[in-house]
């Protein structure tokens, strides 16, 4: 009996899984284009009929998306997911953001303690440059540059992590998290002294993750969220009373406060 002949992977197939793989292991992110047709042939050392076959299983998988030129670009396959329904649930219902910060305080934590504990040579190379950003914005006037850099370095972290579900659940989220940082900082900016604060704090954590220490680096992390959440609950009650120090003062616009009603 002749032995069944074992087919060789077809190239394109190869092809496929080799992108899909970068994709799923963070290193060609959401949103991003890849190159034209014939320098990517030519990078990745295949013919352009067999690049084109590749891509086309990959835009049918979902995992690519083409626009009308023929451009390939890596598809947010769960950004839109989560992130659309929760922004909507925040901005409907403030006390969510806390609920939020809850669950980023369990996240960060395990993040830190990951990368601290995982983190190679060029893991710790991009945590630097974004902590570096931060520190070199700390000074101006202007703290957005500041808040992109702070949400740069918290993703460089769960990049560190080499944890594919949680750098893709929270790469999905980066949108939310760069807008509960200009947020959060914002708010917690009106506060003397807290700038200074918050930067002592993402040092605490680059510090532990570059020295390998990953207890110290979980601690520093929830020791973050905890204070920005404990700040803004703060925060929040003191507008809360305010509110309704103003609303005393403004019901002479609704009463008439010399027509009191005569006793007995």
């Amino acid at each position: 009996m002749k032995a069944d002949s074992i087919k060789p992977a077809k190239l394109a197939d190869t092809v496929a899984e080799h992108l899909e793989r970068l994709i799923l292991e963070g290193a060609l992110r959401p949103g991003e284009r890849l190159l034209a047709e014939r320098e990517l042939a030519g990078k990745l050392d295949i013919s352009r009929p067999s690049l084109r076959d590749a891509l086309a299983k990959l835009v049918e998988r979902g995992v690519l998306t083409t626009d009308q030129n023929g451009a390939c670009y890596v598809a947010e396959t769960l950004g839109a997911t989560f992130r659309d329904p929760l922004t909507r649930l925040m901005r409907e219902n403030p006390e969510a953001t806390f609920d939020y910060l809850e669950f980023r305080s369990t996240v960060e934590g395990s993040a830190a303690y990951y990368a601290a504990k995982r983190a190679n040579a060029v893991d710790r190379e991009a945590i630097k440059e974004c902590f570096d950003r931060m520190v070199a914005e700390h000074g101006n006037d202007d703290s957005s540059e500041e808040a992109d850099a702070d949400a740069d370095f918290h993703l460089a972290v769960y990049e560190a992590t080499h944890n594919v579900v949680m750098l893709h659940i929270m790469r999905s989220l980066s949108e939310l998290l760069r807008n509960d940082i200009f947020y959060n900082r914002a708010k917690l900016y009106e506060r003397k002294g807290v700038r200074d604060l918050l930067l002592d704090q993402h040092r605490a954590v680059y510090e532990a993750v570059m020295d390998g220490d990953p207890e110290r680096a979980r601690a520093a992390a929830e020791h973050h969220i905890t204070y920005i959440n404990a700040a803004l609950q703060e925060i929040r009650d003191a507008e809360a009373r305010l509110e309704v120090s103003l609303r005393r003062m403004g019901r002479g616009d609704l009463v008439d406060i010399g027509g009191r009603r005569r006793k007995g």
